[in-house]
């Protein structure tokens, strides 16, 4: 089992920044694909970045946040951030971190496809004012 705790959230003026953070305890070993996604209240939970960290790193965007996210790892693999730039009031959700273990077919859509992960963390609130 693996256990995800998210923190970093908060409210933000739109154009501001924010930088989520998860970190991965227990069972780690039984993951290595680590992603963020998001649910804003009457809207379908969307993916929102992962990281695959196999054949130099892989990561993987939702259109809306290319060039003003970036998600990373640190060096032991269970710790992955969400560096948020230029945030929008779209932008707005709870913010979700997953991991899952993925071994063929790691990259793409597969990445922001929530089937694909198994655990979850609770959630950290990300609120974008104008």
């Amino acid at each position: 089992q693996v256990e995800l705790a998210e923190s970093g959230g908060g409210s933000v003026q739109a154009g501001g920044s924010l930088r989520l953070s998860c970190e991965a305890s227990g069972s780690t070993g039984t993951k290595n694909l680590m992603g963020w996604f998001r649910q804003a209240p009457g809207k379908e939970r969307e993916g929102v970045a992962g990281i695959w960290p196999h054949d130099g790193g892989r990561t993987y965007y939702v259109d809306s946040v290319k060039g003003r996210f970036t998600i990373s790892q640190d060096n032991t693999k269970n710790t992955v951030f969400l560096q948020m730039n230029s945030l929008k009031e779209q932008d707005s959700a709870m913010y979700y971190c997953a991991a899952a273990l993925c071994l063929v077919g790691c990259e793409g859509e597969r990445l922001l496809d929530g089937s694909t992960y198994k655990y979850w963390g609770r959630g950290t609130q990300v609120t974008v004012s104008a």
